[in-house]
């Protein structure tokens, strides 16, 4: 029974579904039939009927891209009937469409419409297809053009609705965002007044150093302010701080400790330009010391701080009882990546004394 009904699969009339490729020895049959259908004899409007038929029993099928080369096999043959090839053209849209082809399916859709421009099929596809490509303005302008041939179309009618609400909240969406891009603007500029005013002087991480007279220094600070665009106040760090100011005026600066005993760091993600260093100090530093300092010995009152002078190699030491404000303001200070860096040494120990020794000290203030 079972090799009778697999007999009955090689016959045509009973295939449940036709094999993908044609082998004229395995089935002469369907060979034969192929032949027939597709004689180059018949005439042009008969072999596009033909494909059209076979185009949409794969779309049928669901199996869209063979769907898409069959009505475009049917499109080869250029027949005269403009209704015809109306069809394949929309057909092929709706193929294009299934596969999220969107801006193939629309140039077919209006490929059709060139043909039929009232073809209310191809209007609706090319409807859904502005509506896919966000297109609103003009998805709304095909329904207004298809409701003009049938003003009773339901789907347009429901489209039209749809493209409508959505090119509302997109323009309410592009009016925030404009607006929210305004604010920022707005924002950065003040932001950036406040340093120029301040005397702070950003830099790039990649910034290379040349030596300048101190006139030619405060021109090239000047210029670079204006090239930055913000480029220096915009840089974050890894825990994505950056300055900021605040509502009262004040500058907030994310500010990075550097202990190079230890190979550690403290990360301060907003540092109030008029705290004190000492202030933060004594906090981090109170009864509860780091773990890594093993010796006990970084106490907030022998602690010293040094900021470096890259391009003259100096470093410079910085009083603890001085602001952050004062320090940024220092002519040799230069802010890098968006965020003020300082070296913490135990004032005396034998690791500050080697770290320090060789190096050109200088007093910050």
């Amino acid at each position: 029974g079972q090799r009778r009904l697999l007999e009955f699969d090689n016959i045509p009339m009973f295939m449940k579904k036709a094999p993908e490729e044609i082998d004229p020895v395995k089935t002469p049959e369907l060979a034969c039939i192929q032949t027939i259908l597709y004689d180059e004899d018949q005439s042009p409007e008969d072999l596009a009927k033909t494909y059209k038929d076979e185009g949409n029993h794969y779309f049928g099928e669901k199996n869209y891209k063979k769907a898409i080369i069959s009505y475009t096999e049917g499109l080869k043959k250029k027949c005269s009937d403009p209704n015809l090839n109306t069809v394949l053209y929309t057909n092929r849209a709706a193929a294009h469409f299934h596969l999220g082809n969107n801006r193939s399916a629309l140039n077919d859709a209006i490929e059709a419409r060139k043909l039929k421009p009232d073809h209310l099929k191809a209007i609706i596809r090319g409807v859904l297809c502005h509506t896919e490509l966000k297109d609103y303005s003009k998805a709304i302008m095909w329904c207004n053009e298809g409701l003009q041939v049938n003003p009773k179309e339901k789907q347009l009618v429901d489209l039209r609705s749809r493209a409508d609400k959505q090119k509302r909240v997109e323009e309410r969406n592009a009016r925030k965002a404009k607006l929210k891009e305004k604010k920022e603007h707005l924002q950065k500029e003040a932001l950036l007044k406040a340093i120029e005013e301040r005397k702070i002087k950003l830099f790039r991480s990649q910034e290379c150093f040349s030596r300048h007279s101190d006139e030619e220094e405060e021109e090239r600070v000047s210029k670079n302010l204006m090239d930055l665009s913000f480029d220096g106040t915009d840089a974050e760090s890894a825990t994505g701080a950056r300055v900021y100011l605040d509502e009262n005026g004040n500058l907030q600066w994310p500010v990075l400790f550097l202990y190079p005993e230890y190979g550690q760091t403290d990360f301060i993600s907003a540092f109030n330009e008029d705290t004190r260093f000492i202030d933060h100090l004594s906090v981090m530093f109170d009864k509860d010391l780091p773990p890594w300092d093993v010796e006990k010995k970084y106490q907030a009152d022998r602690l010293e701080l040094y900021f470096e002078d890259e391009e003259r190699e100096d470093l410079f030491r910085v009083n603890p009882d001085c602001t952050l404000r004062e320090v940024l303001s220092h002519r040799r200070y230069f802010v890098k990546a968006g965020s003020p860096k300082f070296i913490i040494l135990v004032r005396g120990s034998s690791y500050s004394l080697e770290f320090l020794s060789g190096k050109k000290l200088q007093q910050a203030s």
